[in-house]
């Protein structure tokens, strides 16, 4: 079975930073999800990553990540006005490497 990735962009408010990465920490982790990560990737933007067992997995889980995402909407600053306010994208998992 392949796995899935899914991979959001994000933006976030001055000054809100920890209330943030507070709401990913509180974040229960959903069936099929094998690994998360939030990255800070500079002062206040952020990546969040997953891998799923299953592109089905993900898709089950997408209600609830939404669900997260819309407690945390007030949180954000648009990344452009093409993007709105996430950068979300997802795909089947190529070529995993570790060490």
């Amino acid at each position: 079975m392949t796995k899935y990735t899914n991979v959001v962009r994000f933006l976030v408010k001055e000054g809100q930073q920890q209330t943030f990465e507070d709401l990913f920490k509180a974040t229960r982790t959903w069936q099929g999800l094998t690994l998360h990560v939030l990255a800070k990737t500079g002062d206040r933007s952020y990546v969040s990553y997953g891998l799923w067992e299953s592109e089905a997995a993900m898709v089950n889980a997408r209600p609830n990540m939404i669900a997260t995402l819309d407690s945390g909407r007030h949180l954000l600053d648009e990344i452009s006005p093409e993007l709105g306010l996430t950068d979300p994208v997802s795909g089947p998992v190529i070529l995993t490497q570790e060490q």
